[in-house]
């Protein structure tokens, strides 16, 4: 079954229709989550470390809500930099 990214993207909360206190709890609540933060744009978002894979690191993310256009959700597990060698 192949479903087009418009159905992927609308089975995930939109944080534009919550406030940002209910979208800082809902990341806290489930420790890691996959929200909506427009029509067609989404991504996963944890509540701390425990959430990420071995090699990746947090990162500080802010998302629009219904009453703030930055609210701080939580985070983003990115891959960590690797060291340069020298």
């Amino acid at each position: 079954m192949v479903m087009g990214s418009s159905a992927l993207a609308q089975s995930h909360p939109l944080t534009l229709r919550m406030v940002c206190s209910q979208a800082r709890e809902l990341v806290a609540a489930e420790g890691a989550i996959v929200l909506n933060t427009g029509p067609t744009t989404y991504d996963r978002y944890v509540g701390g470390n425990g959430q990420c894979a071995l090699g990746e690191t947090l990162d500080p993310v802010w998302v629009p809500t219904a009453d703030t256009p930055q609210c701080p959700i939580g985070y983003r597990c990115r891959q960590r930099a690797r060291p340069s060698g020298g």
